[in-house]
């Protein structure tokens, strides 16, 4: 028992430590941010606290919270355009990793029907009290999802098979599969060749040779787990049962410097 107590004796300190380092760092954003908590955001719709736009922007940076989701969102909607499609008219939305709606709000007007999962309890309970215009749901770290077979039109995951380990790439690709409508489509982001500075010469190889690199996947879901993803690896193992209809480097503007997938489910 003592070892326990002092196993949650150091993680409540850890909690305690990570959340005074939070707030130091969002009082430095207090002026740049004061329009903001002063007159609110230009949507009209609710700011989320500083631990959760740090948690899923990186930044307390509310602008840059505002500015990335909305920029995020014209990347989706640039890469339909491409396709020849209309986001107020592809069916049934799904943000796969919604976090605080960083996404999910610039499309309230936009899309007729709009649902998020997230595996963070925190980010679905804030977006259920002040998203109203969606529905949100937690989702496991592993599948499935708590939707029914061919239920989406279009879903997209941004910067979420980013930081999953190999064991859950493939299971997570089917089940985004299982519930995209046939003709429906994927949208994904990876990090790709802009990246390579962030691995190891052994790593580089790997990459260069078509597999996947994965950086601390022994903590899966969370930004210290980091998966890259070489171009052929996701055309040859990842797109099963998909076509690549648009593969854009760097593309995905609202996360920079990603790559960007537009995926069609097989009818």
């Amino acid at each position: 028992m003592s070892a326990l107590r002092s196993t949650l004796a150091a993680t409540g300190l850890l909690r305690v430590a990570r959340y005074a380092r939070d707030a130091r760092w969002n009082l430095q954003f207090l002026r740049p941010n004061w329009s903001y908590l002063r007159e609110g955001a230009p949507d009209g719709m609710p700011i989320p606290p500083f631990r959760l736009r740090i948690l899923v922007a990186g930044s307390p940076d509310i602008g840059w919270f505002l500015a990335s989701g909305r920029r995020g969102a014209e990347s989706i909607c640039n890469s339909l355009d491409g396709a020849g499609l209309q986001i107020n008219r592809v069916g049934p939305i799904l943000d796969f990793g919604c976090g605080c709606g960083r996404v999910t709000r610039h499309l309230a007007s936009t899309a007729s029907e709009v649902h998020g999962s997230d595996f963070n309890p925190a980010l679905v309970a804030w977006c259920r009290r002040k998203l109203r215009f969606a529905s949100f749901a937690i989702n496991d770290l592993a599948p499935p999802l708590p939707y029914a077979d061919a239920q989406f039109g279009l879903v997209y995951a941004l910067s979420v098979f980013t930081h999953l380990p190999a064991s859950l790439q493939r299971p997570w690709m089917d089940e985004l599969r299982r519930v995209t409508r046939p003709g429906g489509h994927l949208l994904l982001t990876t990090h790709g060749t802009e990246y390579l500075r962030e691995l190891s010469d052994e790593q580089r190889r790997q990459f260069a040779a078509g597999e996947l690199v994965v950086r601390h996947g022994d903590r899966p879901g969370s930004n210290a787990c980091g998966a890259y993803h070489p171009e052929t690896y996701m055309r040859e193992q990842l797109a099963t049962g998909f076509s690549v209809v648009e593969f854009v480097p760097k593309g995905a503007t609202g996360n920079p410097w990603q790559d960007r997938w537009l995926l069609r489910k097989h009818s």
